[in-house]
């Protein structure tokens, strides 16, 4: 692989093309989001520009509901040679490319196993997929050629392929992945009218629980829409479970010992069957921080600054959490909001002040 144009600069889209501009494949990029895609291209990521001729590879790293209609165009523009997605769902954009006017044959579905906490190019790395699974789902329709590009791509990425039937891979991540983030939401609605002198005993068993609940709404709902049947079928299951769960607890209390020992047993049942599952998960990293400052910096219209900037502040041992970039083409500068850990406040400030960058107040968020 040679060339690839990566669509969408948000988390995947960007350590997409952060691992393949580390082997040396020329990248360019393409996000209706300019903040996104400028930011994905200081970090290195690629080229924010039209690639001069048919790139090998085009990779949409875009929601479920758009990969049909965003393969279209791309397809109509000859973009590329071969096509394939990260989406989360697959089904649904399998049976959406003919109907938007896509050309089956020159695309392989796609779906790296691997996130993070966070969102956005800044949350990138380029050895995010390394050791991860790496679903490919092609079509009868989809070429050899097709498919062998999509193999070489997760190759680049340091990723395990894992060829899956559409259904059989939704069916999956419904159970391993959508469902739970509803789970984790429902829990976490709980929360939004709790009394505070409750939230202030919570520990870290609510933090772990509650996590993922924190993920974009929009975003999600249009995973969990894409997929709908598939969670819904688990979902079913869930509630079997609570059904049975609940009318243990409330027989707890029963004045009959029989009643009384079955409620124990389906209780401790389930317990041991959780304690079964959770033996089969791998060990998640912790929460990142979560009360961050922006601090306002204003940046020269100059090529290349942009990445100065952030190689300066990341050189200094500070993480960038997310950034926000306003900018006018009639003035000589921009105004670069970086979204830092509130502890590390300070030291950007220092170091914007050594490097002779102009800053503003800080904004706290609230």
């Amino acid at each position: 692989m040679k060339n690839a144009l990566i669509v969408g600069t948000g988390l995947i889209g960007t350590s997409i093309a952060l691992a393949l501009s580390k082997s040396g494949v020329t990248v360019y990029l393409d996000d209706r989001d300019t903040t996104a895609a400028r930011t994905a291209e200081a970090l290195g990521a690629g080229f924010l520009a039209p690639p001069p001729d048919r790139v090998d590879l085009a990779v949409l790293a875009v929601p479920p509901a758009h990969v049909g209609a965003v393969l279209a165009v791309c397809q109509q523009k000859g973009l590329a040679h071969v096509y394939t997605d990260a989406a989360s769902v697959k089904a649904r954009p399998h049976d959406e490319i003919r109907t938007a006017g896509g050309d089956p044959a020159t695309y392989v579905g796609g779906h790296p196993m691997a996130g993070a906490e966070r969102s956005g190019p800044l949350a990138a790395r380029p050895d995010l997929f390394e050791g991860r699974p790496w679903v490919l789902t092609p079509s009868s329709q989809t070429d050899r050629a097709a498919l062998n590009q999509g193999l070489e791509l997760v190759s680049l990425c340091g990723g395990v392929p894992i060829l899956m039937d559409t259904d059989a891979h939704d069916q999956a991540v419904a159970l391993t992945s959508h469902a739970p983030h509803l789970v984790s939401a429902i829990m976490a609605a709980r929360l939004a009218e709790a009394q505070g002198e409750y939230i202030r005993v919570s520990g870290q068993g609510l933090r772990d629980v509650t996590r993922i609940a924190g993920g974009d709404p929009a975003l999600w709902s249009d995973i969990l829409t894409a997929n709908a049947d598939a969670v819904a079928d688990v979902l079913e299951a869930y509630a079997g479970d609570l059904d049975r769960i609940i009318c243990a607890l409330r027989a707890h209390d029963s004045d009959e010992e029989p009643a009384r020992a079955k409620a124990l047993a389906d209780l401790e049942e389930l317990l041991w069957r959780g304690n079964r599952g959770h033996a089969r998960v791998p060990d998640k990293r912790s929460a990142l921080p979560t009360e961050f400052i922006a601090v306002p910096v204003a940046v020269p219209d100059q090529p290349g600054a942009l990445a100065r900037l952030f190689s300066a502040v990341s050189g200094a041992g500070v993480n960038i959490e997310d950034v926000h970039i306003e900018h006018s083409l009639d003035q000589p500068r921009g105004l670069v909001e970086l979204l830092v850990d509130s502890g590390s406040v300070t030291s950007v400030r220092r170091l914007l002040d050594e490097n002779g960058w102009a800053w503003q107040e800080d904004v706290p968020l609230v």
